[in-house]
């Protein structure tokens, strides 16, 4: 005597169906900064991974004035496709370290100057890279969204 399976549909998740609506050319790298003034420093990681074929989103969030807005993005961006983030900030530099806080996705930091930079941007490399055990941060040179691309590039494998 043969059993039969009954083939029973399951309901689908809130996630499995935000999974099937992503687009097939959904972006791999999120690029984000906590100033619209870090944009164009912030455009050479976008332009070097144009370059390379790999597509990227770009963001605008301040870890300080949008914390929650931050969290959600971090949270959220492995669900929506990205392998990769990279944030860049200056001063406090806080951008990097709240965004790896929320995921498990490799985050890398890039270091930006501004007019009121501490040692031509030492102040954001410190905070950056010294970041609390269990809360790892790749950290580039300051004001290198280039190399931080380059990177992300080669976690990618691409």
């Amino acid at each position: 005597m043969s059993e039969q399976a009954a083939v029973v549909a399951l309901p689908e998740t809130e996630a499995e169906s935000e999974l099937e609506a992503l687009a097939v050319d959904a972006p791999l790298v999120g690029i984000v900064m906590g100033s619209k003034s870090d944009l164009p420093a912030m455009q050479a990681a976008e332009k070097e991974l144009a370059d390379r074929g790999i597509r990227s989103e770009v963001r605008v969030m301040s870890a300080h004035r949008e914390p929650d807005k931050v969290a959600d993005y971090a949270r959220n961006a492995k669900l929506r496709g990205l392998r990769v983030i990279i944030a860049g900030a200056g001063l406090s530099a806080a951008l990097p370290g709240v965004v790896a806080a929320h995921t498990e996705l490799p985050v890398i930091g890039v270091p930006l100057t501004s007019r009121t930079s501490v040692a031509g941007g030492l102040d954001a490399l410190l905070a950056i890279a010294q970041m609390p055990p269990g809360v790892p941060v790749a950290c580039v040179g300051v004001d290198n969204a280039r190399n931080a691309a380059v990177l992300a590039a080669r976690i990618l494998g691409a």
